[in-house]
């Protein structure tokens, strides 16, 4: 079949199911560079990364992992499907003491509300992550509570709507909105001496 740009996902899907190689491949190319970013920042680790990616393909191309064209995006199932591996594979160390100085795990009321970002500016974590301070954001990313990068890393890097993070994370919309404001106010604060941090914090 022809796997132009302008064939949906859905349509390599069904061709995917019925053996076509070529199918796969696309949705491969299409998507493989999205998820594993969201991995790498989400877990920290390139080869944990690729294997999550992996795995989700492979999942994809057996039907471990069935994805249903009428609940949503397949780029959203397939962030989720990351998200639940990388959460798998976490269990294991979350009886170890967190991280120093890592953020608060719950989603209680902040004790400086005013530190609360606007929800609404879109794009600056991504624009921070393709200039010199790149390194320092990932570092700020991997302090925060894994609850909170989730949806810091879908609503900013990858644009996701509120809707599909919350189906994502499993939450509410309204967590998605609060853990996003926290998200963000704690990774202004740690990057808070670097030049950039204001274009963050002022967005």
């Amino acid at each position: 079949m022809n796997t132009t740009s302008a064939t949906s996902d859905t349509e390599l899907l069904r061709a995917m199911r019925g053996g076509a190689a070529d199918a796969f491949a696309a949705l491969y190319r299409r998507h493989q560079g999205p998820l594993y970013r969201f991995a790498l920042l989400r877990c920290g680790s390139p080869g944990t990364a690729a294997d999550v990616v992996q795995e989700a393909f492979m999942g994809l191309l057996t039907e471990r992992f069935r994805f249903d064209p009428l609940r949503g995006q397949l780029q959203a199932f397939l962030f989720g499907v990351a998200r639940k591996l990388i959460l798998k594979g976490e269990e294991g160390r979350r009886r170890h003491v967190a991280l120093p100085g890592a953020d608060a795990q719950d989603d209680g009321p902040e004790e400086d509300p005013e530190s609360d970002l606007a929800l609404d500016e879109g794009g600056p974590l991504a624009r921070l992550l393709d200039n010199e301070a790149a390194e320092q954001v990932r570092r700020a990313l991997a302090h925060l509570a894994p609850h909170y990068r989730d949806v810091v890393i879908l609503y900013e890097m990858h644009e996701l709507s509120y809707a599909e993070i919350a189906d994502i994370c499993q939450v509410d919309i309204g967590t998605v909105r609060s853990r996003l404001s926290r998200g963000r106010a704690a990774l202004a604060k740690r990057l808070a001496g670097w030049r950039n941090a204001p274009d963050l914090a002022q967005a």
